[in-house]
């Protein structure tokens, strides 16, 4: 059994590293959230940030943009020039994305500063990214109204995970590059 585990050793570290991480950072993200059930940002901070940052880029394209929050549920309505589009959920928020990158660069961590960098350069464009498909997705559904599903189902999620895999593929890339070089050396 302990050759077992020694033989897989990097495999066990990497899962229980990511498992570890991702449930840790839920749990703090989940109190975040509680948090401001009962705050003037509704449905919390992050969500009604990317809602009028998306209001604003929308409006840069010529277009105009409002988001009102929803009268009935924990979302944010987007218009776009006075028609109703989309809700701004939390899951919009990119927050949750941004939790899973981060689990698994913590389970290929690096350096501490180089990581830390990577970490925040990611979340970042992730976050910006998250910015452009909502905006991508409702000058879309304006425009093309028909073909609503296609938008939201293919290429909505094909925008942000999508980026989140090629940093993943350029970090193990540069990661395993760093092992070697300290390998060699």
């Amino acid at each position: 059994m302990l050759q077992l585990f020694k033989k897989y050793r990097s495999v066990l570290q990497f899962i229980l590293i990511f498992m570890g991480s991702y449930f840790i950072f839920s749990i703090l993200y989940n109190l975040y959230l509680s948090f401001f059930e009962a705050s003037s940002y509704y449905p919390d901070f992050f969500t009604h940030l990317v809602a009028l940052q998306s209001e604003s880029v929308i409006e840069s394209f010529g277009y105009t943009s409002k988001t009102m929050i929803h009268p009935n549920e924990p979302s944010l309505q987007l218009f776009v020039n006075d028609v109703f589009l989309a809700r701004i959920v939390e899951g919009c928020n990119s927050i949750s994305i941004i939790i899973l990158f981060t689990s698994f660069i913590l389970s290929f961590f690096a350096k501490f500063k180089i990581s830390f960098l990577y970490i925040f350069t990611g979340a970042v464009i992730i976050y910006i990214a998250n910015i452009l498909r909502i905006v991508i997705l409702a000058i879309g559904i304006y425009e093309y109204p028909q073909y609503t599903s296609f938008l939201h189902t293919i290429v909505f999620p094909l925008i942000i995970y999508g980026t989140v895999f090629i940093l993943w593929v350029f970090w193990v890339r540069l990661f395993s590059k760093n092992t070697v070089d300290e390998k060699a050396v």
